[in-house]
């Protein structure tokens, strides 16, 4: 399940008729607040975010909720450092919902 299925809301664009290219507004990741449910996973060499996101959510789509979850990581690669803890919520759809709610109260 991708974060942009079912997109409920209109994004906002604007167009540069002189270029002819279209802008988007950026979308905002929820904030994704700790729970007592919450797996911690010290990654191993070769540990991405969507293997993660693979298998506990079985999506690999859902990366970007790991990502958010956890602030301090890399924004520019889904592979992970070998060695660090990342913490993996459990509610993944309870982000959809914020994600969602987020984006929408734009």
């Amino acid at each position: 399940m991708s974060r942009y299925e079912n997109y409920l809301f209109n994004q906002d664009t604007s167009l540069d008729v002189d270029n002819k290219r279209r802008y988007y507004t950026a979308l905002i990741d929820p904030t994704i607040e700790r729970s007592t449910d919450d797996v911690y996973v010290v990654t191993s060499i070769g540990e991405r975010l969507d293997l993660l996101a693979s298998r506990y959510y079985q999506d690999a789509n859902l990366w970007w909720i790991i990502a958010a979850a956890n602030p301090s990581l890399r924004r520019d690669s889904v592979y992970l450092e070998a060695g660090i803890q990342v913490r993996v919520p459990r509610d993944y759809q309870d982000a959809l919902v914020k994600f969602q709610d987020v984006n929408n109260s734009r």
